[in-house]
């Protein structure tokens, strides 16, 4: 993984998209969709759960083609900000590792209202699993292993 050292954040006029290998924090990407005009803020936190299947999980680990990955997401927020007419939208997405109970992505928005702040929060996580140029490794417990695509439920190669 050579992108390690490489992690990419946009920022324009109320849009905020970022890949890293840090720590995501809640509080700091809630921060980033606050806004004096919005009275609905929605923060999306996806997590490491411990197993999938009922197949013990040790942890997630996320690669990312990020030259595109990061345009993708930028894209998204774009669409989604004007579709849903938002004050703010911010989407970041952990790369590298993922320990269980840790964060993987988070996606905030703010809007006047909180239906349209809602409806964007999943649209954007949904148009995020659907289109980012993101895979996941799900490690297993028992050492064994399976490649993903960055959406729930579909199977990729086996890592033997």
């Amino acid at each position: 993984m050579a992108e390690e050292a490489a992690p990419q954040l946009i920022k324009e006029d109320a849009i905020y998209v970022e890949l890293t290998y840090s720590h995501l924090d809640l509080q700091t990407i809630a921060g980033k969709v606050k806004s004096p005009k919005a009275g609905a803020i929605v923060l999306f936190a996806g997590t490491t759960r411990d197993s999938f299947d009922a197949r013990p999980v040790s942890q997630l680990s996320y690669m990312a083609y990020t030259p595109l990955a990061i345009q993708t997401l930028l894209k998204i927020a774009r669409e989604v900000q004007i579709k849903h007419s938002l004050q703010s939208i911010a989407m970041v997405h952990r790369l590298g590792p993922v320990p269980i109970g840790e964060e993987s992505i988070l996606i905030a928005v703010s809007a006047p209202h909180r239906m349209a702040a809602w409806r964007a929060g999943e649209e954007a996580l949904e148009q995020c699993k659907e289109r980012v140029e993101v895979w996941k490794l799900e490690e297993f417990a028992d050492g064994e292993g399976a490649w993903r695509a960055n959406r729930d439920g579909k199977a990729g190669v086996k890592v033997e």
